[in-house]
């Protein structure tokens, strides 16, 4: 995204700080938090096969995937894929980590608006984010209005699905923290260690809102500096 070096780079500055603090957070807390066991001593699987079925998700399978932090639940295919580390963890970090996804599954699961429209607008902002920059690049070196104007709707889309990302990814640690709460998983020491790892992911989320929002607006400058 940063292709001019102009004055307006300047606005990306304080997200640019936010992201690295976010990112510098959220793997101090996971590194902390997955050193500390948990007083369930069950692996990240048998804790996530207990909680779906606890909140009645039977439908919901789990799958084991490689990576690290790339946990997530695919809505289209109703599973909940766990990294090889959470997969078999004992600690705390993977006690957040599952419950949040197990978060998104209950969305689904409730029909939960945003994350509904996220699922709609996911294939049109995946366009909209790869053709952005190219449109916007092209219009303001050859000094077309109209491919700047298209690359900047095109960047809003993007724009659109990092705000509505936001309510999904909170409202998921809101649910996450209720379900290990309410089923007695964790204690009072640990639901604080499983709150910090959450809302340290939280705060990436928001970095990448605030760095596309001021990309979104350095391009409507730039665009407004060529008329």
């Amino acid at each position: 995204m940063l292709f001019f070096w102009d004055k307006t780079i300047l606005l990306l500055i304080p997200a640019l700080i936010l992201s690295i603090y976010a990112q510098y957070k959220v793997n101090s807390e996971y590194r902390r938090y997955s050193e500390v066991p948990s007083s369930l001593g069950k692996p990240g699987w048998k804790v996530a096969e207990e909680i779906l079925s606890a909140v009645g998700l039977h439908d919901v399978r789990i799958e084991r995937i490689s990576g690290e932090l790339t946990d997530h639940y695919d809505p289209r295919d109703k599973v909940l894929r766990l990294s090889d580390r959470i997969y078999n963890s004992r600690s705390i970090a993977a006690l957040g980590i599952l419950a949040h996804e197990i978060g998104h599954a209950l969305q689904d699961k409730e029909d939960y608006v945003p994350l509904k429209l996220r699922g709609i607008i996911v294939p049109v902002a995946n366009i909209g984010s790869n053709l952005a920059i190219p449109f916007f690049f092209l219009g303001f070196i050859f000094y077309i209005p109209t491919l700047m104007d298209i690359g900047i709707l095109a960047f809003s889309l993007a724009v659109l699905f990092q705000l509505i990302t936001l309510p999904v990814e909170f409202d998921a640690s809101r649910r996450a923290i209720k379900l290990l709460t309410n089923l007695g998983l964790v204690s009072n020491f640990e639901i604080k260690g499983v709150k910090a790892v959450l809302w340290a992911a939280a705060m990436t989320y928001v970095a990448a809102t605030a760095m596309a929002a001021l990309q979104l607006l350095r391009l409507i400058i730039l665009r407004g500096e060529r008329e």
